[in-house]
């Protein structure tokens, strides 16, 4: 049977979720907490890669086992054997064709800035003291729905098939604190794409660069002219959508 797993993390322990030789990973630190609760080598697969200190407020995965489980104590016991920087919210049987990964038809990221050195923010946000333009980051982050081919904002040596992305939404926000919160949701993402676009947008903000010359460095197709990608620690996955007929997500964050 298939089950698909609702969680989310912090990713600051970790080499990204995907499973690498001697290093801490998100998807082996569950894969290990698996495999001993259910007494045999167990698998899981999730929505998507995530880099080195990137953290996950919502995130899905799947993993199959040969016999039935019971969701509710495999929960328990498994958020009470993992460590305190993932938490599991959900275990839920799916058909055996659904596919956390290749089954998502949407995915968001949130990426925090921070303005003002705050202790709580330390670890989830950028610190960033310069003065910045959210009116014109704003400005700047619509144009990316003109666009569909974001090479400008990928990571060398990925090994895509395609650099196409189709970016539904992208905008700034300011919270309550005085945080900046930039929101973006698209069918998929490429590798240090999200940083990349927000570093280069909090140039647009300071004034490095203008809306226009914004729009150049996408169609260029050249990483060269993109700025540096932002911290990790501000990002998140805060997002994974799926046809209903494959999930329903359960929890309410």
């Amino acid at each position: 049977m298939r089950y698909f797993v609702e969680l989310r993390y912090d990713g600051a322990a970790y080499c990204g979720w995907q499973r690498q030789p001697e290093m801490p990973t998100v998807q082996q630190t569950i894969e290990q907490a698996l495999t001993k609760l259910l007494r045999t080598a167990t698998e899981i697969v999730g929505a998507g890669r995530t880099d080195t200190g990137v953290n996950a407020s919502y995130y899905v995965a799947h993993f199959d086992s040969a016999v039935e489980v019971d969701c509710t104590q495999l929960l328990y016991k498994l958020n009470m054997m993992l460590p305190k920087d993932i938490a599991i919210f959900s275990i839920t049987p799916v058909s055996p064709t659904a596919h956390a990964r290749f089954g998502a038809t949407e995915r968001e990221y949130t990426y925090f800035i921070s303005q003002t050195k705050n202790p709580f923010r330390r670890y989830s946000a950028w610190l960033y003291y310069v003065p910045l333009d959210v009116d014109t980051m704003n400005e700047a982050a619509s144009k990316l729905m003109n666009y569909s081919d974001f090479t400008s904002f990928a990571k060398l040596n990925s090994n895509n098939k395609t650099n196409i992305c189709r970016i539904m939404d992208a905008k700034w926000s300011v919270e309550a604190d005085g945080v900046l919160r930039f929101t973006i949701r698209a069918d998929r993402f490429l590798r240090n794409m999200v940083r990349s676009i927000v570093g280069t947008l909090v140039d647009v903000g300071r004034g490095r660069y203008t809306v226009d010359e914004f729009c150049k460095i996408i169609e260029a197709q050249d990483l060269r002219l993109s700025s540096a990608g932002a911290p990790a620690q501000g990002l998140f996955l805060s997002d994974v959508v799926y046809n209903e007929e494959t999930f329903i997500k359960t929890t309410n964050f």
